[in-house]
């Protein structure tokens, strides 16, 4: 019935793809719990050049080639998070090539995937391929092709080729007790996008959002190269806490968060404040609550941003404690100026995560 309205519009400049779905970007993610069961009893691959396959859950998988060559190998695609088109091209391009960024890799090429509706405006699709290429050009990579399918509501995304040395490749699974924990951008998207379907976003917030998921996240690759680090991940879906939970199980450790230093967008707080949680973030802590404790400092709306999923989100970084505040300032000074210390990683205890407020 959306579609019948929205495809009487003749100006295709003004379509607002956000009117085509109830969730988008990785909110629109399957359960977490319910994916686990699904893949518990797949066989095992067994592949003595196979560095990095899904038993992790890692970001994205890594296979030798050569001595010192490993290709690095990903695939994430969406519906709509943002009204644009050539916005909306733009953000599942950069959050397809983040998990290329999260195993330290460097991007070679991409190839688009497209689900697109048949009674929409050709011309959408087109600025939803522009917005795609232009990130990718951005990158340093080409597209070389791509598939596309009719569906009832547009998707779009890539599978993601990049390349790394064997002998340094960041994984998340290898967090180390007094390791410092660094984020590299801001939370929120989930919480702000909810509330924009339903005009409670403010425009500034809204841009924000919008910006902070374009934001690539190479050169924040780069700098964990420059400082040899070997542990990390990228926030999407799962929110921080549910990624933060991969990365602890994974490394026979456990993480502490601290509410009060997470960087946020805009006014988000206040927007979950006021009911805009996506229901992403309750399955998010469906698969949670299990593995992860609140402390009675941590009020329900940052408990929410915590759980929040994240479209395009940032790093999330450990670092040794001596080299936490220099890489910080790195970060801060390129293009993550809202970086912050946001936890540290200690010996394994019966929670895998657990969230306090410093400042409560």
């Amino acid at each position: 019935m959306i579609l019948e309205k929205v495809s009487l519009q003749t100006d295709f400049k003004n379509y607002d793809l956000l009117k085509l779905v109830d969730q988008g970007g990785c909110s629109s993610k399957l359960p977490a719990a319910e994916l686990e069961k699904a893949l518990a009893d797949l066989p095992e691959i067994k592949d003595d050049n196979l560095l990095v396959d899904i038993s992790t859950h890692d970001d994205a998988g890594v296979y030798r080639i050569s001595d010192d060559l490993a290709l690095v190998q990903t695939t994430d695609f969406f519906p709509p998070v943002c009204s644009d088109a050539y916005d909306f091209g733009q953000i599942a391009a950069a959050n397809a090539l983040s998990d290329i960024y999260a195993m330290g890799g460097e991007m070679l090429t991409a190839l688009n995937m497209v689900l697109f509706p048949a009674n929409i405006p050709m011309e959408i699709l087109k600025e939803i391929l522009r917005g795609g290429q232009d990130k990718v050009a951005e990158a340093g990579g080409v597209i070389i092709g791509g598939h596309t399918i009719e569906d009832d509501i547009p998707k779009y995304g890539l599978a993601v080729t990049g390349k790394i040395h064997p002998g340094h490749i960041i994984t998340n699974i290898g967090a180390k007790p007094g390791d410092v924990l660094i984020l590299t951008k801001p939370l929120g998207t989930g919480a702000i996008i909810s509330g924009k379907k339903i005009d409670l976003t403010g425009d500034d917030t809204y841009r924000k959002a919008v910006e902070t998921m374009k934001l690539l996240n190479d050169v924040g690759a780069k700098i964990m190269n420059r400082y040899g680090t070997r542990c990390a991940t990228d926030i999407t879906g799962f929110g921080l806490i549910g990624h933060a939970m991969k990365m602890a199980k994974g490394s026979g450790v456990s993480i502490r968060l601290d509410a009060a230093a997470i960087p946020v967008i805009g006014n988000v707080i206040e927007l979950i404040d006021m009911g805009c949680i996506p229901g992403a973030a309750f399955r998010n802590l469906e698969f949670t609550q299990n593995e992860c404790a609140f402390e009675p400092s941590v009020d329900y709306n940052h408990k929410m941003l915590l759980l929040d999923a994240q479209t395009s989100g940032g790093l999330l970084i450990c670092a040794p404690p001596e080299k936490a505040d220099q890489m910080v300032e790195d970060l801060k000074n390129t293009k993550y100026p809202e970086t912050a210390i946001v936890g540290e990683v200690t010996k394994l205890t019966d929670k895998a995560v657990t969230a306090f407020n410093s400042r409560n």
